[in-house]
């Protein structure tokens, strides 16, 4: 993305769609906000980054809108448009379930986009939140946002999260790539699998994150049933279901040697075992 000056969104009413691309754009480059619609002379200078508004995708000189997209094209809004130039936007499309559903909101409006969920219209309407509804509202009202204002700064904090989460998810997911393993279990006769992360220096803050999308990365959702990954507490592992799956009851483990904890549900199970082969024979006698 070239770099830029200034952000041009539209005035009016605001949205979630040129809300949250603002805020992705001000993680990179935090520029003061202008409401207003845009001239010829602002879609022409990249130094001026427009926003949903114009008619224009043109990434080499930062115009990012949709409206001109004819209504049969797959749901693309303007933070689709800003991923899409900070390459960001197949891998948020993959770690972020809310981005194809304000994709849909953004293009389709709530009554195609519960359609699509599966759900009524009055059901969306319910899991409106009172934070976003005063943010857009806040954000509506403004002509000029500049860096040290309140929104200015929370908008910043929102892209900043957004874009750090998706960097750091593809990182994991790297990280993953270079050290998990998926090791077979029998579960009589029905062929399933078990992510074990093994322990690695430094230590991993949260030894869970980026587990699910790495094992849905791997087209292996259906196939793993569960996950070994270092205990944050101890030496040791963690077992534990992988969406709660039935297969693997670790309170048939409880009282087996170094095995300080499993919980009476069943689904985690805490261990001092650092030996491989240990952990299978857990994993074993667990399955169901």
């Amino acid at each position: 993305m070239t770099p830029f000056e200034t952000i041009l969104t539209h005035p009016g009413g605001a949205h979630n769609d040129e809300f949250l691309a603002c805020s992705v754009l001000l993680a990179v480059h935090p520029k003061p906000i202008f409401r207003r619609e845009p001239t010829n002379e602002d879609l022409a200078d990249p130094t001026r980054c427009v926003v949903d508004a114009g008619h224009r995708h043109e990434p080499a000189l930062n115009n990012f809108d949709h409206h001109q997209l004819p209504k049969d094209h797959p749901p693309t809004c303007a933070l689709s448009l800003v991923l899409q130039s900070l390459g960001l936007y197949e891998d948020a499309r993959r770690f972020c379930d809310w981005l194809e559903t304000a994709e849909w909101f953004d293009t389709r409006g709530p009554v195609q986009t519960a359609k699509w969920l599966g759900i009524t219209p009055e059901a969306l309407a319910r899991l409106n939140s009172p934070v976003n509804a005063t943010l857009l509202r806040r954000f509506a009202l403004s002509v000029r946002l500049d860096p040290g204002e309140p929104l200015w700064e929370i908008m910043r904090m929102v892209g900043e999260d957004i874009v750090g989460y998706v960097k750091s998810v593809r990182a994991r997911l790297d990280y993953l790539g270079r050290h998990a393993e998926f090791w077979p279990l029998d579960l009589a006769g029905r062929p399933a699998l078990i992510l074990f992360h093994p322990r690695t220096e430094p230590v991993i803050e949260d030894p869970s994150f980026g587990l699910d999308a790495f094992i849905q990365s791997r087209g292996l959702g259906d196939a793993v049933v569960g996950i070994v990954s270092p205990d944050r507490r101890g030496a040791g592992y963690g077992l534990e279901r992988y969406r709660d799956s039935a297969c693997l009851d670790f309170t048939r483990i409880a009282g087996q040697p170094g095995v300080h904890y499993a919980h009476a549900r069943g689904f985690v199970a805490k261990t001092t075992v650092t030996e491989v082969a240990e952990l299978k024979a857990l994993l074993a006698l667990a399955a169901v």
